[in-house]
């Protein structure tokens, strides 16, 4: 998924719906793998959080990406003109 996914965003084809898609894959793979880790371990449970915040902030990126869409290079922006010309 996320090599797919990520292939969809740097080509800039349906950029909007795979950059929702990664951040709540981010956003659920950082719940499932980080939350809660660390076992008492007090060095173990920071870096688990902080990589969990690491997936938070992706996910965040990911959301702006979504908003601001596709550039004009884009898949979607050539497709765009060619429609609109």
């Amino acid at each position: 998924f996320e090599v797919i996914a990520g292939l969809l965003v740097l080509v800039g084809f349906q950029t909007r719906i795979a950059a929702l898609l990664l951040a709540a894959f981010c956003i659920a793979a950082g719940f499932i793998g980080h939350y809660g880790q660390g076992g008492g371990d007090a060095m173990l449970s920071f870096l688990h959080q902080q990589m969990l915040m690491k997936d938070i902030a992706i996910s965040g990126g990911s959301v702006a990406l979504a908003m601001a869409g596709a550039g004009a290079w884009s898949v979607d922006g050539r497709g765009h003109r060619m429609w609109n010309s």
